[in-house]
């Protein structure tokens, strides 16, 4: 076994390999940004060194720093999880040079199946059906165009190097090609180094099943049977499940088959997923499956194979590495369950999935029978607007589909996140979909059932901020208390009287907004401690004796300024108003394009004087490795633009003001 290993990545992954080496009695050695200077991973590793800032470009993606510490540490290996540098020949390559062992394939195989054109050129030879396509070389604009153009739309843009949705555009009339190309070829080249793309026609209903597949280096290649991943927004997986709902064996024999040929045809040691795409208008027939692509790392949704395997696939990683067999053969494995994970981010699904930043104020996981929390954070921590967003990753396992669906939407049901928005109550509703749960579903089931999953405004909750307020009186109540020694009763502010009842509004901020509610206070019999009082928000009344006793504890988390109210897995913060925290700079917001989060102003299509219509896209923010176009909310002329492209704005930044067009 290897004696020591750095682990050139961060967050959950970092911190699942550095537990998994641990227990192996490997020493860890961790490398982290600036932003991640206190990170869990680094905490656990049993040393850390600094590569660099926060942006990864200048710290993750820096393969000498990288390779600098790990001679330095005389780190025997060097693991790179999954994105950064995981799939980057080069950096093999650099390994191998400094006689470093790379936790993966070797640098021809990364190369071979790492760019899609190559790769399904390469799979099309082996006999493997790839989708209908321009995957060749030419990039000018015109071209591409026209090739959609004869493949006929729908089409599906895509990044020729990397994955995970970046560089990803499904287009639907030719009248949107140029724009998608070309934020296309900007993601792609910000995330992967590479601009160039490929086009497709878009399968319409497709299922999304990937293999996993494992093979040492004594010439051993096995599958570990399928994931399905056909849940995905914006091209990004939300939930995965294993074994693939309605797989017959021979679909099974026939895409695991393809995929072994396919990591044998490259030489492929190590861990991958070879990606498929079938049509479930017709089922999952072992004729009618196409290659997409071959990811040559581990994936983020590696846990659910290992819950109906049995076995630890980051393991099994560092034994292959370290020249160990396989020890078992493709007839030793057997499915063992049905398992399903969902992909806890800080993103708002309210407001189109913008990305949410900020303290953790609260984090807390279930346990139970058949569930298994993955995270790279603790209660306390920061989200940051320069990586994935991802929380967590919450896994359920049981005897059936059903039962591992039940579990997961119960963990969902009770896991407590406070601080920035989640998709938590998202993935509630998605676990519960019927739909989902009847197995009739495809990849974009979730774009046709937005509403019914709740990611749409959905306004106030009114019960929240009642039950916010009064918490809030509870805790103004303890603090204005008359104490011993104090001049006057008067001085409480507990609404204390003689007689009768008594009604007044008491003014908060909901989610940074002035709020007012009625607040009813009962006569108090001269104990303002079991005073009966009453808020009212909205048409919503809620009612509290004494101090309020009976308040459900789990369903608020006390923040400085105000409390915030969990409730179905959305959140909401209320806090005491203050009249004189105003906010100066957006009192003449209305005409106002701000940030919607953190990020990079990636680029500015207007100028002052220019003149727009609704919907017209004005610039593009980048935030967690996705791009956000901001449009214009009505036609107008540009009055001011603010901000330089390639710099970083904050959330709410004034980006573009518009005013009414003359006469």
């Amino acid at each position: 076994m290897i004696p020591s290993l750095l682990i050139a990545n961060r967050g959950e992954i970092a911190v699942r390999i550095i537990r998994t080496a641990r227990r192996l009695g490997i020493r860890t050695i961790a490398v982290h940004s600036e932003a991640d200077a206190k990170a869990l991973f680094v905490r656990e590793a049993d040393e850390a060194h600094l590569v660099g800032p926060a942006a990864a470009s200048e710290s993750y993606l820096k393969i000498d720093r990288i390779l600098e510490v790990a001679k330095r540490s005389g780190a025997a290996a060097i693991h790179p999880g999954y994105g950064f540098l995981s799939e980057r020949a080069e950096f093999a390559e650099a390994c191998e040079a400094n006689g470093i062992i790379f936790v993966g394939p070797p640098a021809s195989a990364i190369r071979a199946m790492g760019l899609k054109d190559a790769a399904k050129a390469l799979v099309a030879q082996a006999g493997v059906p790839v989708v209908p396509g321009y995957h060749g070389a030419k990039q000018e604009p015109d071209f591409l165009r026209q090739k959609a153009y004869e493949i006929g739309y729908p089409v599906l843009i895509k990044a020729v190097a990397g994955g995970g949705g970046k560089g990803m555009r499904r287009v639907d009339r030719a009248l949107d090609f140029e724009a998608a190309l070309e934020s296309a070829q900007r993601e792609a080249q910000n995330a992967f180094g590479d601009g160039r793309v490929l086009v497709e026609k878009y399968v319409l209903s497709p299922r999304h099943v990937e293999v996993q597949v494992f093979a040492d280096g004594h010439g051993n290649v096995v599958h570990l049977f399928e994931r399905d991943c056909s849940l995905q927004r914006r091209h990004q997986k939300v939930i995965e499940e294993a074994p693939a709902p309605g797989m017959t064996a021979e679909t099974r024999e026939a895409m695991g088959r393809a995929a072994v040929e396919a990591a044998r045809a490259v030489g492929y040691v190590g861990a991958g997923t070879v990606e498929f795409i079938a049509d479930a208008r017709e089922g999952l027939r072992p004729d009618r499956f196409f290659f997409m692509e071959m990811n040559t790392r581990l994936q983020v949704e590696h846990p659910v194979t290992e819950a109906i395997t049995g076995l630890d696939l980051v393991e099994l990683q560092l034994r292959v590495a370290s020249g160990e067999t396989l020890p078992f053969t493709q007839d030793d494995l057997r499915i063992q369950g049905h398992a399903a994970e969902a992909r806890l981010y800080a993103e708002d699904p309210e407001k189109g999935f913008l990305p949410s930043t900020g303290r953790l104020w609260a984090l807390r996981f279930p346990t139970g029978e058949g569930l298994r929390i993955d995270t790279g954070v603790v209660e306390g921590d920061e989200v940051t607007p320069f990586y994935d967003p991802m929380i967590a990753k919450v896994i359920a396992h049981g005897p059936d589909r059903e039962t591992a669906l039940s579990r997961l939407s119960s963990a969902l049901a009770e896991t407590r996140v406070a601080g920035p928005r989640t998709n938590v109550a998202f993935l509630k509703a998605l676990a519960d979909a019927p739909g989902f749960r009847a197995g009739d579903f495809d990849t974009g089931f979730i774009d046709r059932n937005l509403d019914a999953l709740g990611a749409v405004e959905r306004g106030v909750d009114e019960t929240a901020v009642a039950l916010g307020a009064l918490r809030l009186l509870e805790r103004d109540m303890k603090a204005a208390s008359p104490r011993a020694g104090a001049s006057s009763a008067w001085d409480g502010r507990d609404g204390f009287q003689l007689v009768g009842r008594r009604e007044q509004v008491m003014p908060v901020v909901v989610d940074g907004t002035r709020h007012d509610v009625s607040v009813e206070w009962a006569v108090s019999g001269g104990d303002a401690a079991e005073a009966d009082v009453a808020v009212r928000s909205g048409s919503v009344t809620e009612r509290r004796l004494g101090r309020y006793r009976d308040l459900p504890e789990a369903g608020f988390v006390e923040r400085g300024d105000g409390v915030y109210v969990l409730d179905g897995g959305r959140q909401t913060f209320v806090a005491s108003f203050d009249p004189f925290a105003v906010d100066l700079e957006h009192l003449d917001a209305g005409d106002s394009i701000a940030a919607p989060m953190h990020g990079k102003l990636v680029a500015l299509f207007v100028a002052a004087g220019d003149r727009v219509e609704k919907g017209q896209r004005l610039a593009v923010v980048e935030a967690m490795k996705m791009e956000h176009a901001l449009l214009a909310p009505r036609d107008g002329v540009v009055a001011e633009v603010s901000g330089e492209p390639g710099t970083q704005v904050a959330e709410g930044a004034r980006l573009v003001t518009l005013e009414a067009e003359a006469g």
